[in-house]
């Protein structure tokens, strides 16, 4: 009799358990607790690793929103939402101007130069033009992205002045559609680096080659920050040393992993000058240099660590935007992309233009050998994308 109570009183405490549970979820929680139907969307991701191709070639695209080694580099886009107005654009053209000439802009130089990888190097989007920056970001990155190609950012000194901070900035860019950037390496033991945005891309030999599993090429991307306050005055950010020492370390242990005589070559891309690009002086200089550099006034010894590394050929900036040269100091090249993106300022006149930066395998007997040079060009954005400045950085031996 005992038990058969027990065995009741359990049944009655279940029901009115299963009964509260109900009630609680259709009058509370009932508008929110709800389960999706829609498809969960994961992060689309390029072949990767980044190799060169089978004929010797690899190019980078240089945005500045401003082996043949293809890469195409964007500095400056200065995105706004789309259809912001272009900035410093002749009266004729100002009606008909927004944000979508740079994306078309953008476009043709995918379709002209077909690059492997595209390195925009800072001020992606005008933060104070637009409420959105994830919104904005989309929209930059778009032609990027619709060409399933890897990309790579890093931050200018106005990404961060709409709804983002940095940091919310680069961990959103890690996530979207084929890019390969990162927030900040992952070291071992964990160790604090200034800024958003410092890592670094192995790009290794063709497939079927014996450097198929070899790094050949180093791409060292760094954030330059924003902008600050030493002593009362105010000046745009810089490289800090915690950064410098990563990269000494990383620059070291890719040199190490590849056992070779001489370490492979390395670029770096940053979006502000550094302080020696305004003081000189230049052993050579190829293309323009319309204004004066604008850069901290804080020196924290990033030539001297390049120069002291060995590997960096070539760093390539934005932020200037009228500026599209290549400065030779203490023998490696610093290079503008020159402005990109409509939005930002420029003048009136002077054509919107990116830079292609190629690296070229050297041809071996039966194999590929390793990278033989280095150069760049760069177009403008008219009727035919005019090609010009055709130049060569950097030669092995």
């Amino acid at each position: 009799m005992q038990s058969s109570q027990t065995w009741i009183q359990a049944l009655f405490y279940l029901a009115l358990i299963t009964v509260s549970l109900y009630l609680l979820q259709f009058f509370i929680l009932s508008d929110r607790l709800m389960v999706s139907h829609h498809k969960v969307i994961l992060k689309k991701h390029p072949h990767f690793p980044l190799r060169f191709n089978s004929d010797g070639t690899f190019k980078i695209l240089q945005v500045n929103f401003q082996i043949h080694f293809r890469a195409l580099k964007v500095a400056d886009m200065h995105y706004g939402t789309g259809l912001t107005r272009c900035r410093d654009v002749l009266s004729s053209e100002f009606e008909w101007c927004s944000d979508l000439n740079t994306t078309s802009f953008l476009k043709r130089m995918i379709d002209a130069e077909k690059p492997d990888f595209i390195a925009f190097t800072g001020d992606n989007i005008f933060g104070s033009s637009t409420n959105d920056a994830a919104e904005s970001l989309f929209k930059a990155f778009a032609p990027a992205m619709a060409a399933r190609l890897p990309w790579a950012a890093v931050l200018g000194n106005h990404d961060q002045e709409s709804t983002m901070t940095r940091e919310e900035l680069m961990s959103f860019i890690s996530l979207m559609d084929y890019s390969v950037s990162q927030p900040n390496p992952p070291t071992i033991p964990p160790t604090h680096i200034d800024g958003f945005g410092n890592y670094d891309l192995k790009v290794r030999g063709p497939p079927g080659s014996h450097l198929a599993n070899q790094t050949i090429l180093n791409l060292f991307f760094l954030d330059s920050g924003d902008r600050a306050l030493v002593h009362g005055f105010k000046t745009y950010g810089w490289i800090k040393e915690s950064q410098l020492t990563w990269l000494r370390t990383a620059s070291k242990g890719r040199n190490e992993e590849t056992n070779q005589s001489e370490p492979p070559p390395s670029l770096a891309f940053f979006h502000i000058p550094i302080p020696e690009i305004r003081s000189g002086p230049f052993r050579e200089i190829f293309g323009q240099y319309h204004e004066q550099v604008a850069c901290s006034i804080v020196n924290p010894g990033v030539l001297k660590t390049l120069v002291s590394m060995g590997d960096v050929k070539a760093v390539f900036i934005g932020h200037d935007h009228l500026n599209d040269f290549c400065g030779n100091l203490d023998g490696i090249w610093f290079c503008y992309g020159g402005g990109f993106g409509y939005h930002g300022y420029g003048r009136a006149g002077w054509a919107r233009r990116g830079r292609v930066i190629v690296a070229e395998l050297k041809k071996g007997k039966n194999d590929w050998m390793g990278v033989e040079r280095i150069k760049t060009w760069k177009r403008i954005d008219d009727k035919m994308l005019t090609k010009f400045d055709d130049q060569i950085l950097w030669t092995s031996g």
